[in-house]
């Protein structure tokens, strides 16, 4: 159970991280977010992962909880970064039609 919420909170940190940053608002939201909505973003994103850090830490002691964590944040990063890249072409595709 705790890698399933592990890598929820992991996709949680890395999605809220990239709504944090100016191209994937323009390419998705088509516009910018306020400054206050980005500071957010980014607070929540950075929490999220830190208490995925504190989670597998508290089950399996720092050497191992971190080796986790690294697995986890890794796979997420991955994930995120795909469906941006899938969600981009996707648009230029649109857009040749």
């Amino acid at each position: 159970m705790s890698h399933a919420l592990a890598q929820l909170l992991c996709l949680l940190g890395f999605t809220a991280l990239a709504f944090g940053l100016r191209r994937p608002q323009h390419d998705i939201l088509r516009r910018s977010l306020r400054r206050p909505v980005v500071l957010a973003l980014r607070a929540v994103g950075t929490c999220a992962l830190l208490a995925a850090l504190a989670m597998l830490v508290g089950t399996s002691g720092w050497g191992f909880g971190l080796v986790k964590f690294s697995g986890h944040t890794t796979l997420a990063a991955a994930l995120i970064y795909v469906t941006l890249i899938g969600y981009g072409r996707r648009g230029v595709l649109k857009a040749r039609s």
